[in-house]
């Protein structure tokens, strides 16, 4: 009881009850039960650990076990025994009944903590918060605001919990490797989201690593986005919002990258800027597209993957499973119909530019 750093309060009543149990060979009521779950929570709350505090019992059952008067009185070998079964049924439902209370406070703690963690995550990546408390809450989970960080968001073939798989592999991996501080992982809106430090930059590329390398039948993940490093709490917030820009553009245009940086596709919020200009180039050099017998989706599918083949054609036809000669064809159509001409460099950058503005804009599927 000397060695385990818990206050003699925490036995209240306990000796007394000892007492009492081995007159009378009862069990214990729930009055007394509910109490012993009261000081297991009081203890928990003081932040003693439940092993502790079994101790500082079972140490006080040990020290009292002789000199009580159930077992003195016991004349014989049989009343003997039934009073040592009365007291350890009590010792057992009050070791129970503390442990019950200790752990009831212990998830009430951690929900709390989730909660309060869930919260700053929230204000962190949507900015919603007062910078100098953002930046004192940030260090009790682990991140230094001052610093710079960057943020890398990983979307799944299905929607990320915190108790995915994936999810909880991730954590497992990078705490593993390289500890938690200054990076935070966690969950949002079905995504899967690490902030890393600058200095930590190979965090976000394991990350990367271990979210596309599925485990134990868990589905991997689709694509990863990385945003720029910031500095400063609103940083976190931009890095974030470029890597969901990032997903979201390699979404509509259908991208076939699997890892995504927004400093690679800076030139597509160029490209968005006047979206009524860029509405205009599509109307204007792939409009006459509309006209072809199969409608624009072919002759269009045919320019970005001409492009994406660097107009080597039969890298081009097999990519889009034609032949050499269909695609001839398709390439001879597009000519005619709009005037431009894929073998001229001016010409072949304003039809790839019109191209890439129809995928960005949803045309022909959408009218401009």
């Amino acid at each position: 009881m000397k060695g385990s750093g818990i206050p003699p309060e925490f036995l209240d009543g306990y000796t007394e009850l000892l007492t009492e149990v081995s007159l009378s060979g009862r069990l214990l009521r729930r009055a007394e039960l509910d109490a012993l779950r009261a000081l297991g929570e009081r203890a928990a709350e003081a932040g003693h650990g439940l092993r502790e505090l079994t101790a500082l019992y079972l140490d006080e059952t040990r020290r009292t076990w002789g000199s009580l008067p159930g077992l003195v009185r016991a004349s014989t070998a049989a009343q003997r025994a039934r009073a040592d079964d009365s007291l350890l049924a009590a010792v057992n439902a009050a070791i129970g009944a503390l442990g019950e209370g200790h752990e009831r406070a212990q998830r009430l703690a951690m929900r709390k903590e989730e909660t309060a963690r869930r919260e700053f995550i929230d204000d962190l990546l949507y900015g919603r918060s007062d910078v100098g408390r953002l930046v004192a809450r940030a260090e009790r989970f682990g991140l230094r605001l001052a610093r710079s960080h960057a943020v890398a968001v990983a979307e799944g073939e299905e929607p990320y919990d915190d108790v995915h798989p994936v999810v909880r592999r991730v954590e497992r991996e990078l705490i593993a490797r390289f500890g938690d501080h200054d990076v935070l992982l966690t969950t949002k809106d079905g995504r899967l989201v690490c902030i890393a430090a600058s200095s930590e930059r190979n965090v976000l590329d394991a990350f990367a690593a271990y979210t596309g390398s599925p485990e134990g039948g868990s589905a991997g993940t689709r694509r990863v986005a990385f945003g720029r490093e910031h500095s400063g709490a609103g940083g976190v917030v931009r890095s974030y919002e470029e890597a969901l820009a990032a997903l979201e553009l390699a979404n509509r245009l259908d991208l076939p990258e699997t890892v995504l940086r927004a400093s690679d596709l800076l030139v597509f919020p160029v490209l968005l800027r006047d979206r009524a200009a860029m509405a205009d180039l599509v109307q204007t050099v792939l409009g006459p597209l509309t006209a072809s017998r199969g409608g624009a989706g072919p002759l269009l599918e045919t320019l970005t993957a001409c492009a994406a083949a660097g107009y080597v054609n039969a890298e081009a036809a097999r990519r889009l499973k034609i032949s050499v000669r269909t695609l001839s064809y398709r390439l001879e159509r597009i000519r005619t119909l709009t005037g431009y001409d894929t073998d001229d460099a001016l010409q072949r950058f304003t039809l790839e530019t019109a191209a890439m503005g129809a995928r960005l804009l949803g045309w022909p599927e959408k009218p401009l």
